[in-house]
């Protein structure tokens, strides 16, 4: 008998920890001691494994077995450690050669006939492993089609244990290698053109897309908030490579990744209902942390239907998330982190009966007041654009522009920010910060007077001076002009508070 050793993935967020797996065969009453901080389902591995062994035609050995799993300060927790053990101990017991293991990790739960079962985060968890100079990895059949998004990592799919054996004795096996990697199928997702009326609102959709601003939507029931909002990811630009990637990771984790595990090339669009969980929607619960709604909106869109239901404590969660572009869940073995670099879209009705006109509004304004302010100034000032929309008046008119044609100019507009920001490694308009804002790109004093006038009568603060400069680059790159006039300040002003213009 040998000590063997073999590797597995711990993740934590989206970031991974590789764990060594110790197998240890001596004397003593035969049995199974599983060290290392193992969770329930971790524990339970011992009959999984013992059952899977015996039923794939291998003699379970009858010693004291020792399992380590390191660091053994670090909680491990979940099923995909489960293929790992087996072939360690097996290694330990001479069925397989130990030196087969080296620089192969190993992630994948096993059924007690010794079939493989798919695990969550298979992807993060394989860019942990290339990362930290793995070779090969050998994960569920199940997973494959995900597991082959990784570069540089040869991945095998297992759908028995006894292959897993096959392959680590040099002898035939039935591993498999994932299939070439696709992009998913996307059909076209409603047009703008279907969107009747609201020309004010339609521009300020443009501009959200055009440079990664946060929009609030405010009207009456009926005046096309949510269809506005759902076609916002139809004027994005496609996910680039490396963006498809992160989502996907974050997919793998939530266990929302398509089957055929297809990168995703459009922006994902998120609309959790006003009942939603605060753990729900920026990621959490108890034990291992989970990512939420904004994370899987990350790349893409975050709508809110209805914010003002949703109510104080899950809005205000949201602030650090639209601050920092991730959400982190303190934990006692550490910070779990979690990517939410998303576009709010936030929409409500004026006042509790939402009635189709304000003049048949029952409401007292102290109600009224009230009900829009469930969205707290912290949050609003971080919202770039605010719209309010009235109802519609005809339903008869003229041939509305379709997604196709804004999503050029907005393409355009991305691509000149893109050029102009680039020695600052950032893509779009809001995500400058504000000092290069007030620096090296320092508009005139003429430009920005209005402005400086908002700021010292207190209409605007000084985080909501900054994000309507973004705004205004934004206009500017619509408008094809080399820097904001003060007209396009004075609009951007405009759009986020119209008291202060």
């Amino acid at each position: 008998m040998v000590l063997a050793r073999v590797w597995s993935v711990a993740m934590h967020g989206v970031d991974g920890t590789m764990v060594e797996i110790e197998a240890d065969l001596g004397p003593g009453v035969p049995g199974v001691h599983l060290m290392g901080l193992p969770d329930a389902a971790l524990r339970e591995a011992k009959e999984r494994v013992r059952s899977a062994v015996r039923n794939s035609g291998v003699v379970w050995p009858q010693r004291q077995v020792r399992l380590a799993l390191s660091p053994a300060d670090l909680p491990k927790a979940g099923a995909a450690y489960d293929l790992a053990l087996a072939c360690g101990l097996l290694a330990a017991a001479e069925v397989v050669s130990p030196d087969s293991l080296t620089g192969v990790a190993l992630l994948g739960e096993l059924a007690l006939d010794g079939r493989t079962r798919a695990v969550r985060g298979v992807l993060p968890a394989l860019l942990a492993a290339h990362k930290a100079g793995f070779g090969t990895a050998i994960v569920p059949a199940a997973n494959l089609a995900e597991a082959g998004l990784a570069e540089g990592i040869r991945v095998l799919g297992a759908e028995q244990l006894s292959e897993v054996l096959d392959w680590l004795r040099g002898e035939p096996h039935g591993l498999r290698e994932p299939a070439p990697v696709t992009g998913v199928p996307t059909t076209d997702g409603p047009d703008l053109a279907e969107v009747v009326g609201q020309s004010e609102a339609r521009w300020a959709l443009e501009v959200a897309a055009a440079g990664g601003h946060h929009l609030l939507l405010t009207g009456p029931p009926g005046t096309g908030k949510t269809m506005l909002a759902s076609r916002l990811p139809g004027l994005l630009p496609s996910l680039s490579p490396a963006q498809a990637i992160e989502l996907a990771a974050v997919c793998s984790l939530a266990g929302t990744l398509p089957a055929d595990g297809g990168l995703l090339d459009r922006p994902p669009f998120v609309d959790p209902h006003h009942s939603i969980s605060v753990a729900a929607l920026v990621g959490g619960g108890s034990g291992t942390a989970r990512p939420g709604a904004v994370s899987r909106a990350h790349n893409g869109v975050l709508f809110l239907d209805e914010a003002a239901e949703f109510g104080p404590q899950r809005l205000n969660a949201l602030r650090t998330a639209l601050e920092d572009g991730e959400v982190r869940h303190a934990r006692r073995e550490g910070v779990a982190r979690y990517p939410a670099r998303f576009q709010l879209v936030l929409a409500t009705n004026p006042c509790p009966c939402a009635p189709a006109r304000d003049i048949d509004c029952t409401c007292l304004p102290r109600v009224r007041k009230q009900y829009l302010g469930r969205l707290s100034g912290p949050l609003l000032d971080r919202v770039d654009l605010r719209v309010q929309m009235r109802p519609i008046t005809a339903i008869a008119g003229g041939a509305s522009e379709s997604s196709a044609v804004v999503r050029e100019r907005v393409t355009e507009a991305r691509e000149r920010a893109a050029h102009r920001w680039s020695g600052h490694g950032l893509r779009a308009n809001s995500e400058i910060p504000g000092p290069v804002l007030r620096g090296e790109h320092a508009l005139s004093t003429a430009a920005t007077a209005l402005l400086e006038r908002g700021l010292r009568s207190g209409a605007v603060s000084a985080r909501g001076a900054d994000r309507c400069l973004r705004v205004a680059w934004t206009l500017s790159d619509l408008a094809g002009t080399a820097r904001p006039t003060p007209d396009h300040v004075a609009a951007a002003l405009g759009f986020r508070e119209r008291s202060a213009a």
